[in-house]
Parts: structure tokens; sequence; C-alpha cells
């Protein structure tokens, strides 16, 4: 009895793997030399992220898609000028031993690139189940010590003709922004056309602190100096579940229009955050008398230092907000929706980035982190907007993609996360990508405004 292709259990094949190192002739011998992290890259860990794209081709379409070398061989060769441009992301990671400081030696090492196949058409892949689709199609480790590299890209072609190109990041390199920025580049290199982003990275990772140092006692309640060994020991919290959701226009914007009821106009992430906030109390047990939201905030634009719109490197900072599951599950979404606006307006001003670099210069050397990510501060999640990432535009010279998204190999967290980002259909609907708890997962799910992501999602109307 022949097998239904549906049911066909997907295995992917490694078949080729580079290393792929600068242009020389971009790549000056000055350039060679070794960047400290800032203070706000010293924030974000060494975490791995991961994006996720996916490209639709059909068997007639191969003479533009050519399995066996045209998209390998292209990608190839406009990584290697991308790196010329981005060169710390051709460096490798260290600590340096004597100061414990951690150190990006920019010596054109490489980012490692991998060739593989699939077993299936795209469109099976589960794109709900984050847990289950990135399974054999990503480079899975990111540890320093077996391979050195923080850019690391895996291409996947499936018996339709479809590629998944996943690229994972060590975290110490940037955030959304540079990521974004860097794929931007690499996708208009393999194109011919010219960066629309120049990034500036002759004057280092330079966020210093002020003489003497100073801060609000705000900081210490909020962050706090952590070692490996307390990210790794994260309580058990059953934060295990990674999926896809799909969110239409038509949701959104009637979130917005209940969000700014009270004639406060609210944004669309601050509507969400609400709506979210409110789902999440009811699925909290009568354990906990209060949870926790955070916000990820882009620090460019705030910070008064020059070049910040060309920046590479992180410059992130959350706002929380902590309320009684009560006051939530009682509460009109606008109301919610302003304290969401209260709270992300206390962030977004130079004074908190400053006072943020200021306390983490005084806790050097380690690694810092918002106390409740640890999780052991109750429940928590955290929302990130990515409206400004690039989805739809990311075309390496074989198509627009049909879905771009983020995710983690992460294998326990200490609070949930949310991660908006535009769909690729550009319709202004969202694809969420998100890892929960069970009963987060159960009660979103029992609405109707997060969908779990499927094929159909992903055709444009």
């Amino acid at each position: 009895m022949e097998e239904n292709p549906k049911e066909r259990k997907m295995s992917v094949i490694l078949r080729k793997k580079c290393i792929v190192k600068a242009m020389n002739e971009y790549l000056s011998p000055e350039r060679h030399h070794k960047l400290t992290l800032s203070n706000l890259d010293l924030l974000s860990g060494r975490f791995p992220v991961t994006y996720l794209y996916l490209y639709y081709h059909s068997r007639s379409d191969r003479g533009s898609i050519n399995i066996s070398n045209n998209v390998f061989e292209s990608l190839k060769t406009s990584l290697a000028k991308t790196l010329s441009y981005y060169y710390p992301f051709a460096g490798r990671i260290v600590e340096d031993p004597q100061t414990s400081q951690t150190l990006i030696i920019c010596d054109n090492n490489g980012a490692l690139l991998v060739e593989a196949v699939a077993n299936i058409p795209l469109i099976h892949l589960d794109f709900y189940n984050l847990n289950q689709t990135l399974e054999g199609i990503l480079v899975s480790c990111l540890n320093p010590d077996e391979f050195p590299f923080p850019v690391q890209v895996q291409v996947t072609y499936y018996t339709c003709g479809g590629v998944s190109i996943t690229f994972t990041f060590d975290h110490a390199l940037g955030d959304a922004t540079a990521f974004g920025n860097f794929l931007s580049s690499w996708s208009q290199l393999a194109r011919d056309m010219p960066l629309s982003c120049i990034p500036d990275l002759d004057l280092g990772r330079s966020l210093p602190p002020r003489l003497p140092p100073t801060y609000h006692p705000y900081f210490n309640h909020v962050f706090v100096k952590c070692t490996l060994e307390d990210i790794r020991n994260i309580p058990k919290t059953g934060i295990l579940l990674k999926r896809l959701y799909f969110v239409d226009a038509s949701s959104i914007n009637h979130l917005q229009t209940l969000a700014s009821a009270d004639s406060n106009k609210r944004t669309k992430i601050e509507a969400f955050s609400a709506y979210v906030w409110k789902i999440m109390a009811t699925s909290i047990d009568e354990s906990h008398a209060n949870c926790k939201m955070g916000w990820l905030v882009d620090g460019r634009g705030r910070l008064s230092h020059s070049s910040m719109s060309n920046y590479i490197g992180n410059v992130l900072s959350v706002a929380i907000e902590e309320a009684s599951i009560v006051e939530i599950k009682q509460g009109s979404i606008s109301a919610i929706a302003n304290n969401v606006h209260r709270a992300i307006s206390k962030v977004t001003n130079e004074a908190h980035f400053q006072d943020l670099i200021d306390w983490i210069e005084c806790h050097k050397p380690g690694l810092m982190l918002p106390r409740f990510v640890l999780g052991r501060e109750g429940p928590a999640l955290v929302i990130s907007s990515g409206r400004r990432f690039p989805v739809a535009e990311l075309d390496f010279g074989f198509g627009s993609p049909v879905l771009g998204t983020v995710s983690s190999t992460i294998e326990n967290s200490g609070v949930g996360y949310m991660n908006q980002r535009p769909s690729a259909r550009g319709d202004g609907s969202w694809v969420i990508s998100a890892i929960l708890w069970p009963q987060l997962a159960a009660a979103l799910e029992y609405d109707s405004v997060l969908q779990p992501l499927c094929a159909s999602h992903l055709q444009k109307s």
C-alpha cells in the first residue's frame, strides 16, 4: 500500500557544509581587532536567536531554483560580501581569561553555511508546532566549543522545489534591529542592489557609562547579575511549547478600537498586549495573586550617541509591569492598555537607557538579566514587536518568502515569549511566534484571535 505523503515522517539529510569568510577585498587589515562587548550587549547574554524563512516554488520553477547548485552558491557568494560589511559576524566570541570580559575577535573565522534536503513538500511542514518543525531544518548546535561560529545558516530543499532558510545568531552580536539590517543587506547584495544601511562599525561598540556611573535604585530591583549556572538552573516552569499563530488584520484593528475606547489612541501592540494579558490571567492557577508582563524596547532613537540608526549591537531594555490577576480579569481592554502604555513610556527615554548602562558598569564583569527572566518571580510573559523587521522584502534572488518569523532553540524558559511579525501577505495581518506554558496556549486557542498557523494563512489574499 502506497504511503500517504501527508503522513510521511519528515527526515532531513545534510548534504554539504562550508565555512564562509568575508571577501578579502572588502575587509581591510586594520579591522582585524578585538571588540569589547558594550554594557547593553552583556544584558542580552549568549542566547541563540533563530529566524525561519520559507519560500514556495513548484517543480516548474526549477529553472530559477536549481536544487543542485544555484541557491546555495548564490547565498554563499552574497554572504561573503555581506560579512565584509558586518565583519564582527565573521569573528569569534570568546571570554578574556584575564579580565573575564566577553570579546569578539574580528579575525574572519567565518560563518557556517549548511545545505540539506528534506523528503516532504514544504506545504506538509507543521507550521503551528515549532517544536517539531525546527527539528532538522536548522543547525542545532551553537556551542562555541563544537561550532565556533556566531552565525549559522541552513538551507533546506523540499520535494516540491520549495526552500527554507534558518539563520541562527549568537545574541552577543546584536539584537533584532542589527540582525534585520544584516539580513536586509544580504538580500540586497544577493540581488546586486545598493545597501540601504551601511553599518557603522568603525567606532566599535561605544555606549559609554557616565563618570562616575550613577543610576536610580529602581534598577537594583529589576535587573540582576547572574552566571551561566543561574541560567542553566532556571526552575522547570513548563514553558516549553513553541507555537506559530496567525492574526488577521480585522482582529488587530478591532482590538485597537477596544483599547482606544476612552479617547486615548493606543498602538496595535499595546492593544494586543492588553488582550493577551487578559487571556493570560485566566490561565494562571490560584496559588498566584499577581502576574507580570514585559515589553522589549529598542534604545535607538532614544540615545543621543552618534550613528545610532546604523549601530550594530544590542540596544535593548525591557519595560515591566505587575498587576493582580483579579484586576486584569475584571479590567477592560482599554484600562489594561492604558497600564501597558504607561509601563512602556517609562522606558522609552534616554535617562532610562543611560541609567541601565551605568547600572551594568557597576556590576561587571558577568552576565546581567531582568530578574523575572530567571523564572523566580511568578508567571510572566514578554512581548516583542517586530513591525520593522524585514519579512516579504527578504528576497535573495529567488522570490519573496511566504513566511518570516523568529524562534529560539532554548530548552527551558523562565518566562513566556510572544514575538510579533508582519505576515508576508502584506495585508496588515500578523504572525506570532510564541513560547508558552500549556494552560496559556489552550486559553489563547480557545478564542479566535490567535489562529494556529496553517498553509492557507501563507497564501496572499
